[in-house]
């Protein structure tokens, strides 16, 4: 666990519980669910098996993880946050969007990790004032599927498929552009970059509500 600071102060105390490296790209694959430690491996590559045994140990320690055996036939041991644990969501959401504002968006070159889509969609989609029965399939590329659905507004988003009218296809990159607002959703139609099948004025309201600011509806954009 992280050294301490010697204050008597809510930051500092967080820091200690979270602020070692990889503990809180380790809350973030438990975003999603509980995982095996192999899942956990292979979905942080970089990290020695020694630090993710230490990391894992530290946030039981502080109550952020907790250890869950499943029951027959998988009898596996998995790694579950707690409720305390879970509370982390919207802070690592919040910086997310804070880092995505001074990130760039991907290359060719880099590697997104498997999940990522649930996590982006979850992190920037704003709130939805349109029809509530309303839903939507994101293609964000390779095998990244996620269906929105809206409860009273706040966004409910699942991996996979489930026969939404509207889906729509990108990139990793074009979403990145679109929250970042350095291109339009009519231009990124225009270039081929996005393709929808379905309304299209829907698809769009839907796009304009990506955002790395706030997590609120934005206006369709008119250009």
């Amino acid at each position: 666990m992280a050294k301490g600071y010697a204050q008597f102060c809510p930051v500092a105390h967080a820091l200690e519980l979270i602020g070692e490296r990889w503990a809180l790209l380790v809350v973030r694959e438990l975003l999603n669910g509980p995982k095996r430690y192999t899942d956990l491996a292979d979905a942080l590559p970089g990290i020695g098996t020694n630090i993710l045994a230490n990391r894992l140990r530290d946030l039981e320690r502080g109550g952020i993880v907790q250890k869950r055996r499943l029951p027959p036939p998988a009898a596996a041991q998995v790694y579950e946050l707690t409720p305390y644990g879970e509370e982390l969501r919207e802070p690592l959401y919040a910086l997310a969007r804070w880092g995505a504002r001074s990130l760039g968006p991907p290359t060719p070159d880099d590697s997104l990790a498997p999940g990522w889509l649930v996590n982006a969609v979850r992190a920037t989609l704003g709130r939805w004032d349109g029809d509530p029965d309303a839903a939507f399939e994101l293609r964000g590329g390779s095998d990244e599927v996620v269906t929105v659905r809206f409860e009273n507004g706040e966004p409910v988003v699942e991996p996979g498929s489930s026969g939404a009218d509207i889906v729509i296809h990108t990139d990793p990159a074009t979403l990145f552009c679109m929250a970042s607002r350095e291109q339009t959703i009519k231009e990124a139609i225009g270039a081929g970059a996005v393709r929808i099948t379905g309304k299209r004025s829907e698809a769009e309201r839907f796009l304009s509500l990506f955002s790395f600011d706030e997590r609120e509806s934005h206006e369709l954009e008119h250009v």
